[in-house]
């Protein structure tokens, strides 16, 4: 039978009503409290130290990102850990909630197809995801200004625009891994444990894993220099393919402006270069533009697969 219409009639108002969802739900609210604290409590260690630690500093307001204070880690590396489980949080049920609830056939009974269905929640998602990064980021603008006594710099406000942007990006991966699990399980609960553990395995095991994987898949042989260069590319390559390892070089190379290369850096590739000089926004932003692809397509691969996944699934009343 031949479909009649846009296949994404619908998308704006199924958008909009999960934003809705999500800003009012009590899920939401106590997600976003954790990271709201955990972040105040890192800037504020941050805070300190800087003002112990740090005299002149051209990037000084960059420092409330990346600037640690023992027990507590940098604001980054927070929202490395927090912002999935954020995402994790709003797409678990995004789909089996509605056949829980029984209103997946009500729902597409509408003039509406599947196709609006399924990318409006991603979208909607998306939105929520972002105007709770806009929001983090602005409220810890405003406690810089009050507690450092200085404004960021225009340099310094393109490099905070664009970590918003990587953070997006990143997040928005961990969402469409939770909304293609919440298409493949029908129960809520084993959606969220699925997700869950993905999450712990490329935060916490990966990186012990890539290293004896490296090791196998390439060993050093002592009287050939060329393994050591192939055996370090490989391991930076399988490290990659975590999307934790993406957003961490995207941010050092952002937050960070004296980081000149993200990958091997041989002494012929420093003749000329001034140590320590930072580069420009442009430079920086054509660096991490590799990370930020990734993530990007990894978020299009996942989100398609969940949308085959849909497309294939047997509604019934």
């Amino acid at each position: 039978m031949r479909r009649e219409g846009s296949p994404f009639t619908g998308l704006a108002a199924v958008a909009m009503k999960e934003a809705a969802d999500h800003l009012t739900s009590a899920r939401m609210h106590l997600v976003m409290l954790l990271v709201i604290l955990t972040a105040f409590g890192a800037v504020y260690a941050a805070i300190g130290q800087i003002k112990d630690t740090v005299g002149q500093d051209p990037f000084l307001f960059l420092r409330l990102f990346t600037t640690a204070r023992e027990p507590l880690p940098s604001f980054v590396s927070l929202l490395t850990l927090l912002l999935p489980l954020v995402a994790i949080a709003l797409g678990f049920d995004a789909v089996n909630g509605e056949y829980n609830r029984r209103t997946i056939s009500r729902v597409l009974s509408q003039p509406i197809y599947r196709d609006a269905l399924l990318t409006g929640k991603f979208i909607g998602g998306l939105m929520v995801l972002g105007i709770c990064l806009v929001t983090l980021w602005l409220l810890l603008t405003g406690l810089g200004i009050l507690t450092l006594g200085l404004p960021p710099s225009g340099e310094e406000t393109l490099r905070g625009i664009a970590f918003l942007v990587v953070s997006l990006a990143y997040t928005g991966v961990w969402l469409a891994i939770a909304v293609l699990f919440s298409t493949l399980f029908r129960s809520p609960a084993t959606s969220a444990l699925a997700a869950l553990t993905l999450w712990l395995f490329f935060a916490i095991f990966w990186n012990m894993l890539s290293p004896l994987l490296t090791q196998a898949l390439a060993p050093i042989n002592p009287f050939d220099p060329r393994t050591m260069v192939f055996q370090a590319e490989l391991g930076q390559a399988l490290s990659r393919i975590s999307p934790n390892t993406l957003y961490g070089e995207a941010t050092l190379a952002l937050l960070n402006p004296a980081t000149r290369s993200l990958g091997l850096v041989f002494l012929s590739q420093l003749q000329g270069a001034l140590v320590g000089a930072p580069l420009p926004f442009g430079q920086s932003a054509l660096l991490i533009w590799p990370q930020l692809s990734g993530l990007i397509a990894v978020m299009v691969v996942v989100f398609t697969l969940a949308y085959v996944s849909f497309q294939r699934q047997e509604i019934r009343a």
